[in-house]
């Protein structure tokens, strides 16, 4: 008993205060997501694949619309099309990312729940997702991308993807510092 009582009182010594109170990057992510939940964001294309254009001179919006203990659902909407969701799960201690893809009349598409499982605990500010098997399954030449979600507190949201070993990269930054009004939802949302 001696020893426990010795230890615990050394670990509460200052020195090993900041120790102590280290947060789990994993949950500071999921904090920082939460605390956008029910604002959306602008934001600006940064970099996009050379003749890839379907993003180029449209309105990007995200929206933060759903959040849950164990998820979160991100509308994407570029334009007038609101087909993309992201989808952000924990998952066995880590951050999921899954790509939800829906046709205008709310039918799943074809190309829909890719993404990957960060590959270890990330960062309270950063989370990489390499692609999964699924994914691979289902978009072959999507075997090598890595895609990443960076927030700056009040600053900015930044969703990236780069395809390795290609000269595939693609970044928005979405302005954490003016929330705007929110978008519809997207198509074939279910509250």
């Amino acid at each position: 008993m001696k020893r426990i009582v010795l230890a615990t009182a050394f670990l509460m010594t200052p020195a090993f205060a900041d120790v102590i109170l280290v947060e789990d990057p994993v949950h500071g992510f999921w904090n920082h997501l939460e605390g956008l939940c029910g604002q959306a964001f602008e934001g600006n294309l940064i970099t996009h694949p050379e003749g890839e254009t379907d993003f180029v001179g449209k309105r990007l919006v995200m929206h933060v619309r759903d959040c849950h203990r164990d998820w979160i659902r991100i509308p994407f909407s570029v334009g007038e099309d609101r087909s993309r969701t992201w989808v952000i799960t924990r998952d066995e201690g880590r951050i999921r990312l899954r790509h939800v893809h829906r046709h205008e009349d709310g039918s799943p598409d074809e190309i829909s729940m890719y993404g990957g499982l960060a590959s270890n605990r990330g960062q309270a500010t950063v989370q990489y997702f390499p692609a999964d098997e699924q994914t691979r399954q289902m978009i072959e030449a999507a075997f090598s991308n890595v895609w990443m979600i960076e927030i700056e507190p009040e600053q900015t949201f930044t969703y990236g993807l780069r395809r390795l070993g290609t000269p595939r990269v693609f970044q928005i930054d979405f302005d954490l510092s003016r929330p705007i009004d929110p978008p519809p939802p997207p198509w074939g949302w279910i509250d």
